[in-house]
Formats: structure tokens, sequence, C-alpha cells
């Protein structure tokens, strides 16, 4: 048999990590539909075979989804349970998943049912191309405005600010390689942002599209203060492009001020009976001070970030495996 033949008949391991929050009622069909996934393909496909492993991460859920998974490990050895001590967020579940991943694939999806897992092979076969990250894309999401309109401004941020490809569209369905994840696991911070450490890791990166249907039950667990949270930590983790614009924006500002005040001089020069404007200069001095407070906030936030850091704030804790 040819080295390529042999190579064609290794088996291929795939990791699937979901994040579980709210999902006692959701996971274990998501469970059956990654097994079918990948049965399905296993019988369709003669020369390339996929075993696969399910880490199931409990981020301190309110419900019972951690006795739901605990029941699915002790039922299938294929199946690995993480419970942290308390909710540290989506990306640093996924990141306590990722470091307990051994395969040679890594697939991340969520515990709704919207991400489909029966397309799977879809984002394998593109990786196959040559990529080391391929994200599904949805062409119809089903989200509502407010969710449409948080991805897109997320989108035109993150290619502003962490060097999102334009091209590229990121959803929470995405496959990568071993060595990215072996990588991203690397970092060790409390600001994990998955965006950013891919982007860091690796320009290679592919889409595909798949179906985005809708929620088995329940509703999104992000509120509007939890996105602007995600996208100040992810900005901010990542990149001191804000700080840089924080400097124009300061540079702008003095400009604008000092070109108010070479006016207001000129006038009052050629015109000696306009009277000084108090509302013009309380409207300066308000701007100005808004600005200033915007722009020590921002970098309060580096600063903050740092020490939180040094203190070796933990990224998770996990409470029990199984």
């Amino acid at each position: 048999m040819s080295e390529q033949n042999q190579n064609l008949q290794k088996t291929t391991l795939i990791s699937f990590v979901v994040p579980c929050y709210r999902s006692q009622g959701t996971i274990e069909t998501v469970v059956n539909e990654i097994r079918d996934t990948v049965a399905k393909q296993n019988g369709s496909d003669a020369l390339r075979t996929f075993d696969y492993e399910i880490v199931l991460v409990n981020d301190c859920s309110p419900d019972n989804v951690w006795q739901v998974i605990k029941s699915l490990a002790a039922a299938d050895p294929k199946i690995k349970g993480i419970c942290l001590a308390k909710n540290f967020g989506q990306h640093c579940a996924l990141m306590a998943g990722y470091a307990q991943a051994t395969g040679d694939y890594v697939v991340s999806l969520d515990d709704d049912g919207q991400t489909p897992a029966s397309e799977t092979f879809k984002l394998v076969d593109k990786l196959e191309e040559g990529f080391d990250v391929v994200y599904g894309y949805y062409a119809h999401k089903k989200e509502h405005l407010f969710r449409r309109f948080g991805s897109w401004t997320n989108k035109k941020m993150a290619e502003a600010i962490i060097g999102q490809p334009k091209t590229l569209q990121t959803t929470s369905f995405f496959i990568m390689k071993k060595f990215i994840v072996e990588e991203i696991t690397r970092y060790s911070h409390p600001f994990a942002y998955i965006s950013g450490l891919v982007f860091r890791a690796t320009k290679s990166l592919g889409n595909v599209e798949v179906e985005h249907r809708n929620r088995l039950e329940g509703t999104s667990g992000y509120t509007i203060a939890g996105l602007i949270r995600l996208w100040i930590n992810g900005f901010t983790a990542f990149s001191v492009k804000p700080l840089r614009a924080a400097t124009f924006i300061g540079i702008l500002c003095a400009i604008i001020g000092l070109v108010a005040g070479g006016f207001v001089v000129y006038q009052k020069l050629m015109r000696p009976e306009i009277p000084v404007g108090y509302t013009s200069i309380l409207a300066s001095m308000l701007f100005i001070g808004g600005m200033i407070m915007l722009l020590l906030g921002l970098i309060g936030e580096y600063i903050g970030r740092i020490y939180i850091s040094i203190n070796q704030s933990p990224q998770y804790v996990i409470r029990e495996k199984v």
C-alpha cells in the first residue's frame, strides 16, 4: 500500500468543545447530533475514518446542566465534562475546553442547537484545503435586529482594531488545527478573546457557508452590557490601537481649542463691542473635560488589566471533571 493511501486511511480525531450555560434541555440533543454526524460520515467515506471526543464545559450554569453532563459522560467514554467554579464567560469556558481537547482538529459550537453540528464536515473539508482555521458563516441569520447590529459592529471594530480580514465572517461555529489550539492555550491571562488569539496566531483563515437554525429553546445569554464588556475585552486585550486613537483625539481637541481660541481673540480685537460668551466657554470646557475623562478611562482600562494580570487572576477555575 502506498504512503499516500496509508495517510488517507489514518483515523483523524475531532474534538468538539461546547461551553454550556442554561442548556440542560438542549445539550443532549447537540451531543446526539455530533454522534450521528460522525457515524454518517464514516459510513459514507471508505478512504477516511474519523473518531471524536466531546468536551462539555459547564460555565457555572444555574440550571441542572452539570447533572446532565455527568450522566452523558458516565454513559459514553468519548465525553469529557468540566465544571467551572464560577461563571467565567463563554471565551474562558472555551479555553478550559481547549486545554482538555486532544484532537487533530478542534471544533467549537454552541449548546443551544443554533450551530449545525450536522455540517461539521463542510468545515473539515475546507480546512483540509490548506487553512489553519475555518469559520462557518450564515447567509441568513436567525437573530433579532439588535444581535445583528451587534455582530455588524463587532465585525467593523475587529477589522479596525485586531486585524480581522474584511472578507472573513466569524461566528461561534469554527474549526482549528491542533497547533493553533496549542498556541491559543499558551495564553494564561484572564482576558481571553478567541478571535484575537486566532488572528495573532495565523492569517490562513477560511469561510464556508452553513445553516443558521433557531434555538431549540431559551434566549441568548448575552445582554447589551455583556456584549459591550466582550467588545472592550477583545479590543483592549489584543491591540494598542485604542490608545493610539486616544492620542489622535487629544491632538484633534487641542487643535480645535487653539483654532477656537484664536477666533475668539480675533473677533474681540476686530469688534470690541462683542461681549465674551460664557456659553461658548462653558461648552468648550465641557467638551474638553469630557474628552479628557473618556481618554483617562481608556488608559485606566489598560492599567487595570495590567494590574489584574500581574496579580495572576485565573482565566478559569475547574471545580470538577468527569
